[in-house]
């Protein structure tokens, strides 16, 4: 694959997780905590944590959703989730501006090397921004599985939690992709020069 291709697809696959990273970041399913009142189907409550609010179903039309404050308390492991997914969408903010800048598609910068070394620090921005999701992901997955008691109802990983793994993988994916553009320079990874017709 020439240079050329693997940067297009290096940083659409971290657009992609990028993507991925806002909507983990917006969507109230981090936690899902499931109640059964004696086998009551109609009286069975499930409560979605996210980290920004909590949102309960009592039936299936009522659906409410809090704030976190005083009424409501975030737990240690989704505050910290909170700042460093910020954290990561910021970095990937950084990271698409400089693979723009270093696309060979587009002449920011006129010198080839400069665009490849450019190209190379969206790759590891990205890399570092798959990090930042990586860690709360893992966290809060393990502390749904192993720290948070489950004697009262059923406790288990969100919708938000898949997402961030897929999100993860995108985001080193696309990142070591952008990074090989500069790394893998030798004579077989060439842009191909194509005859005028």
């Amino acid at each position: 694959m020439v240079a050329c291709e693997r940067q297009l697809l290096g940083l659409a696959l971290a657009i992609i997780g990028f993507l991925g990273t806002i909507s983990i970041c917006a969507l109230p399913a981090w936690r899902v905590h499931k109640f059964d009142h004696q086998s009551n189907i109609a009286a069975s409550e499930v409560f979605f944590q996210g980290l920004w609010k909590v949102c309960g179903t009592f039936s299936a039309e009522l659906v409410e959703c809090k704030q976190y404050g005083e009424l409501v308390y975030i737990s240690l492991d989704l505050e910290v989730a909170r700042v460093l997914i910020i954290i990561a969408i910021i970095i990937g903010v950084f990271g698409i501006l400089l693979g723009d800048v270093g696309s060979k598609f587009i002449n920011f910068v006129p010198d080839e090397m400069e665009k490849s070394r450019t190209a190379m620090a969206s790759g590891v921005a990205f890399v570092i921004a798959g990090l930042f999701v990586l860690i709360p992901v893992c966290w809060t997955t393990i502390t749904i599985i192993y720290v948070l008691p489950h004697d009262h109802g059923k406790r288990e990983p969100g919708a938000s939690l898949y997402i961030g793994w897929i999100t993860t993988a995108l985001l080193f994916l696309g990142g070591g992709l952008l990074c090989s553009s500069f790394i893998c320079r030798d004579g077989t990874d060439q842009d191909v020069e194509y005859p005028n017709p």
